[in-house]
């Protein structure tokens, strides 16, 4: 390799040392950067407003009212009028997980409830006066109303709006191993998170009962229709027999509070907020300044020397 060359190499070379005397030079620097972004990130944690977690442990209840399954000739018989024997099958605890993030049971749960004013308008959590502290600029609690904008447009939120912010405060995970379900809310009122996780459960378990009695209720009078226009022996077993198994299901509907979700672990009224880490939140906001400081520094060096006028050879 060439003379010329190598001082080329040696020139490309980062010297370590130069790094860390520019590094000291321009300690200040990022000792000044560290600390204006620490505090403003000590400020900004302040000033977030507490979020309370309240969750529920739930297991699949051992729903009693399925009708058994019938085989043999009394099926055969059964499928050639139509009915099918084997809807016990369905996993109800999976169908009402779904039914519950459903939009159209959120939106009825939430007007029901009247929570459209808390998560449209909520602004924070009074802990002393346990009330809502609302957002005037959208709802006059004086008259009780939304506001309109200067457009003259209402500004009360729609269905859309009310799921989409309860979607966020709503998290139901599963136990693939146990079938557990946690079912957890988060608001930045913990009487609300836990009464609304509470409810949820409630009327869940309301809603899939009364489900399953409307639909076993208009089985009985198919069947009993199907009863009277048939003189076949069979037939009149089988019919007899669902319809017997359908008043069962009835029956137990009825009698069973928890119908798909038996709770194991209740909610309660958090006393400690879940969120945000503030001790995170200040912690990062210090690292983040002390790269930006860093950064500053070499990039004032590496102009300060890319403007150094090169000297005649």
């Amino acid at each position: 390799m060439s003379e010329r060359a190598t001082a080329h190499y040696a020139d490309d070379e980062i010297d370590l040392r130069e790094l860390l005397a520019t590094l000291w030079r321009g300690k200040w620097v990022v000792i000044l950067f560290t600390a204006v972004v620490a505090v403003a990130g000590v400020v900004f944690a302040i000033n977030q407003p507490n979020v309370y977690k309240s969750s529920v442990l739930l297991a699949p209840a051992q729903s009693e009212g399925s009708a058994p399954i019938i085989g043999g000739q009394l099926g055969g018989l059964a499928s050639l009028a139509g009915i099918n024997l084997n809807r016990g099958n369905t996993d109800k605890t999976v169908l009402a997980r779904e039914v519950l993030l459903s939009r159209a049971f959120l939106t009825n749960f939430i007007h029901r409830h009247n929570l459209s004013v808390p998560l449209i308008a909520g602004e924070r959590w009074d802990i002393d006066g346990g009330q809502w502290v609302l957002d005037r600029s959208v709802f006059d609690t004086e008259t009780q109303s939304w506001r309109v904008n200067d457009q003259g447009e209402s500004l009360e939120p729609t269905d859309w709006d009310l799921v989409n912010a309860f979607r966020e405060m709503l998290n139901v995970a599963e136990d693939k191993t146990t079938g557990m379900v946690t079912l957890s809310i988060k608001s930045l009122s913990p009487q609300m998170a836990k009464e609304v996780a509470t409810e949820l459960v409630r009327d869940i378990n309301e809603h899939m009962r009364e489900e399953d009695i409307r639909d076993a209720e208009s089985r009985i009078s198919y069947l009993e229709s199907k009863l009277g226009e048939t003189s076949i022996a069979g037939m009149q077993e089988v019919f007899y027999q669902l319809i017997e198994n359908e008043t069962r299901t009835v029956m137990l509907a009825h009698a069973q509070q928890e119908y798909v979700f038996k709770t194991i672990d209740p909610a309660v009224i958090p006393q400690e907020p879940s969120e945000p880490n503030r001790a995170l939140i200040a912690v990062v906001a210090a690292v983040l300044g002390g790269l930006l400081g860093i950064f500053a520094v070499f990039s004032f060096a590496f102009f300060r020397a890319d403007k150094t006028p090169e000297t005649a050879d």
